[in-house]
């Protein structure tokens, strides 16, 4: 029998949104004009001075600042006339110079995605926890030891960035073991990414402790950034071999145990074997599965539990990479999980009269009144029925509305609870999602359309236009659009024969409408790791800090920081209409009842 919680079978990218098509190659050789870098695609900047439209935004009269220079120059005749400044890439940003900063709006806001495990290890007292090991060999899955101090570390890095969100990859307790990794089971793979819970109630001990999360958060609000959480509603994660033993559930095959060490997380394959091959010793029919999640939480097709129908079958029932899914649609009354009602650490309480989704309901929303969390990501959004989500937004609300009240003196930016979903591969319309609760949806088409605005920024103003006229149609929404995800590409590998690339990418993502979400090393350049058999397990590689200290990195990481503070000091950029004041120079124009900006691009 093949088990159906084997994981190996398909990559994370198909358990978490699917994959996108081929990367796209590297532009050609690099030569300097006017101190920039370009390459045969990368359009030529000029130098010379440029008379530059500004339309009603900005009256006859008044003076205005070029936000990367810092020159001011009086508007006449509706015109201003600027040089692109040295090392700009042609840009001009153009602001009053009496503006200041902006009141925030989602729509206007820089979301910096971190996957924790990868990104600063603060304390290295925490990087085996559980019993989890090395694999002594690429650490393709295991965890690297990043954790909640090291990012708190990190927060005036991401305050000089711009960043007024952090959406942290899920914090709560993973599998304590490992499942084999990718399609040939070449390399072991634990939870480090979070996706595969075990306990929803209790941060995972690799990450840190209750405390060292609150510091997180309460620090980040000190300084206006957002703390928005990953969530996963549609499955835990899968069983494994140390689970089994830890947490007394499943069974082996009568006499196989003689083929297991004392800690059966150490467990390894003969010479002719992978990863994959302990499912052979493990009795998927055995009847102390019950002893798992059971049957009235999960569908997974093991011992009596119910069969899960292929995603391409039913989406919302379906199960992604062979997870156990769980059963939210049910209105039966379901009792604690027997391996949590044992778990000594556990928050989870047995809750009267409720279903599946009663108890996620309430195991994700406590965060919230816990810590004060601002939003929520939604991972798998239409595997779960749209119902879930709107009873997820009420409790979510209730539960800020908890925390504000509790805590009247707390640094709490956020007054109303925000959710973004991942639906892929949605695109920038409006759907049925935003009647379920979502504030916004991630946008998958901007990574396609990002290499062209790297290359020449007016090639953008399609995409702009397009973006902007859907989002202020007549029913308004928004989206949250990237270059980088952990589970498709990192740009680095579309731009890596082309610095230039890297650098310029950072106006093409961050004047894009809407909320926009910069991927950890987007703004340096980080490279893809090791993927073993896995393609998408290389871009959750180890944030760069030792390569920022290199000039060309740090010129890079500095002109995002630029864009970045431009794009914080004025929401107009994403949540305003975009308008088209000139071809030559380009120019457009962002504008709120409350803020404005115009943006020209001088080209030769």
């Amino acid at each position: 029998m093949r088990s159906p919680l084997r994981p190996a079978l398909t990559s994370l990218c198909a358990l978490l949104v699917g994959c996108a098509g081929p990367t796209s190659q590297g532009t050609g050789p690099l030569n300097r004009t006017d101190g920039n870098m370009v390459s045969d695609k990368v359009c030529t900047v000029s130098a010379e001075p440029e008379r530059i439209p500004v339309g009603d935004v900005f009256a006859d009269g008044e003076w205005v600042r070029d936000f990367y220079s810092g020159r001011k120059v009086q508007v006449e005749d509706g015109h201003v006339t600027l040089a692109a400044a040295p090392g700009s890439e042609g840009l001009i940003m153009l602001e009053s110079v009496e503006a200041e900063p902006g009141s925030f709006k989602w729509a206007g806001a820089t979301v910096y995605f971190v996957i924790t495990d990868r990104f600063a290890n603060g304390k290295a007292g925490n990087d085996n926890a559980y019993g989890r090991k090395r694999d002594g060999k690429e650490e393709i899955g295991t965890f690297h030891g990043g954790d909640f101090v090291g990012l708190t570390e990190k927060l005036d890095y991401l305050e000089q960035l711009g960043v007024n969100a952090i959406w942290v990859s899920p914090p709560v307790e993973q599998i304590h073991g490992w499942v084999g990794g990718g399609d040939q089971g070449d390399f072991r793979h634990y939870g480090y990414h979070g996706y595969y819970a075990l306990d929803f109630t209790r941060l995972d001990a690799a990450y840190g402790t209750e405390a060292e999360f609150q510091a997180l958060v309460d620090e980040a609000h000190e300084r206006g950034i957002r703390v928005v959480m990953d969530i996963v509603m549609n499955h835990p994660g899968y069983s494994t071999l140390q689970d089994m033993q830890t947490f007394n559930f499943g069974g082996l095959f009568e006499g196989f145990e003689q083929y297991l060490p004392e800690r059966w997380g150490d467990w390894r394959p003969e010479s002719w074997e992978n990863l994959h091959a302990y499912h052979a010793l493990i009795n998927y029919d055995h009847p102390d599965w019950s002893r798992w999640w059971g049957g009235d939480w999960v569908r997974a097709g093991i011992a009596d539990y119910p069969d899960a129908p292929s995603v391409t079958l039913d989406p919302v029932k379906g199960s992604l990479s062979f997870l156990p899914d769980f059963r939210t649609a049910s209105d039966e009354p379901v009792d604690l999980p027997v391996f949590l009602a044992g778990k000594d650490d556990t928050r989870a309480k047995q809750l009267e009269n409720a279903t599946v989704r009663d108890y996620l309901i309430q195991w994700h929303t406590d965060w919230i009144r816990r810590f004060g969390i601002d939003g929520f990501r939604v991972d798998t959004v239409k595997h779960v029925e749209p119902e879930a989500w709107a009873e997820l937004k009420v409790a979510a609300q209730e539960a800020l509305d908890e925390y504000r009240s509790a805590h009247p003196g707390a640094d709490l930016p956020a007054k109303d609870f925000w959710m973004v979903g991942e639906v892929f591969p949605h695109s920038v319309s409006r759907s049925q999602y935003y009647d379920a609760g979502f504030d916004a949806v991630i946008n998958f088409d901007l990574q396609e359309e990002a290499l062209s605005g790297a290359e020449c920024l007016p090639n953008m103003e399609p995409v702009y236009a397009d973006y902007s006229d859907a989002m202020h149609g007549e029913e308004r929404f928004n989206v949250m659009s990237y270059i980088s995800s952990h589970d498709t590409r990192l740009f680095s590998s579309e731009a890596d024969e082309d610095p230039a690339l890297q650098k310029r990418v950072a106006a093409a993502l961050l004047f894009t409408p809407g909320t926009v979400q910069v991927f950890y090393g987007d703004e340096s350049g980080r490279k893809d790791g090791p993927n073993g058999s896995d393609a998408h397990q290389g871009t959750r590689s180890d944030m760069n800090w030792a390569e920022l200290d290199d000039d060309e990195t740090a010129e890079t990481l500095r002109y995002w920081q630029t864009m970045g503070q431009f794009r914080e000091n004025h929401p107009a950029i994403g949540a305003g209409r975009h308008a088209l004041l000139s071809e030559a120079p380009y120019t457009f124009a962002r504008q709120t009842r409350t803020d404005r900006v115009v943006i020209a691009f001088a080209r030769k």
